[in-house]
Order: structure tokens, then C-alpha cells, then sequence
């Protein structure tokens, strides 16, 4: 057997790097900028994208939210891992999920899905959504927390992406 040891490249490091504890997600915090519309000081983004931290993210306000996370280098995507959690309230919210290879000129959808919460039935929507894409600068999440236009606030447990 021929064996040898060859130093990793500057972006291999980066990404050797940026793989969390559970070696199938990326470490967000070490590879992106977060953009978000609005934050309760209380539930912050990084409660949502950090392993380990609760209780999720949920914005200071109602109405439509966006969180758009941009990478410091493109990067390639195969599984979005989405948790939304509602107690509290019935409500139909929609999200739609999109990416841009090129920082923003151009945008290409996911997914775009409704999910109806219900206080006694229906509290938590996961979603696995396994995709191949290559060259991801921005990944974009917008959050309609109530489609009939309620004063119901957006929020997001979980978002790993691997």
C-alpha cells in the first residue's frame, strides 16, 4: 500500500473547520453572515442555527420575516433541515426556502410549503429537505407566520444544514 500526508488547501482547512461536532452539519456561525428582518432580543438566531442553544429564533414582531445567511465562500448544499414549533396559537403559516449562486442577482426557489398549526393536533413541523446544490453564496428563508394575515409572529427552532 502507497500511503502519504498531504497538507489540506486553504479552503479544505475552512471546511474541515467549519464541520460542527455532528460531522454532517455545517458550522454556520464559522462559514456566514446572518441578515434577519427582525429579532427578539430574548430568542436570538443563533438560539436556531447553534447546536446546543434554545430556544430558537422568533422575530421582535408579526407580519412576514426574512433570514438569509451569507457565505463567506459558495458552498455545496445536500440536506436543510428545518424545525417550527407553534403552542400556542391555530394558524396556517408559509415558508419558501431559495438560494443564489451568485450573491444575490439571481434566485432560485427550493420549496415553498404551508403547514397548519393547531394548539391540540398539529405543534411541530419538521422538514428534511435533500438537495444538491453547488456553489450556494446565499441561502434564504421567508416566513409568513399567518397567511390570513393575523398578528401571529415568526419564529424558527431549528435550521442545520449539512
Amino acid at each position: 500500500m502507497r500511503k502519504r500526508t498531504v497538507p489540506l488547501d486553504a479552503n479544505e482547512a475552512l471546511l474541515v473547520e467549519a464541520l460542527s461536532s455532528d460531522a454532517r452539519w455545517l458550522n454556520v456561525d464559522t462559514l456566514a453572515t446572518v441578515e434577519i428582518t427582525s429579532e427578539d432580543s430574548a430568542h436570538p438566531i443563533e438560539s436556531a442555527l447553534l447546536p446546543g442553544r434554545a430556544p430558537g429564533w422568533r422575530a421582535a414582531g408579526p407580519g412576514e420575516q426574512t433570514i438569509r445567511l451569507l457565505f463567506d465562500l459558495p458552498q455545496r448544499l445536500c440536506h436543510i433541515h428545518m424545525q417550527f414549533s407553534e403552542t400556542g396559537r391555530e394558524r396556517t403559516q408559509e415558508y419558501v426556502l431559495r438560494w443564489s449562486p451568485d450573491h444575490g442577482r439571481s434566485y432560485r426557489e427550493i420549496v415553498r410549503q404551508q403547514w397548519n398549526f393547531h394548539p391540540h393536533g398539529s405543534t411541530i413541523e419538521t422538514e428534511d429537505h435533500r438537495v444538491e446544490l453547488q456553489d450556494v453564496t446565499i441561502l434564504e428563508l421567508n416566513i409568513v407566520p399567518d397567511i390570513a394575515g393575523g398578528n401571529a409572529v415568526a419564529s424558527l427552532a431549528q435550521l442545520r444544514l449539512g
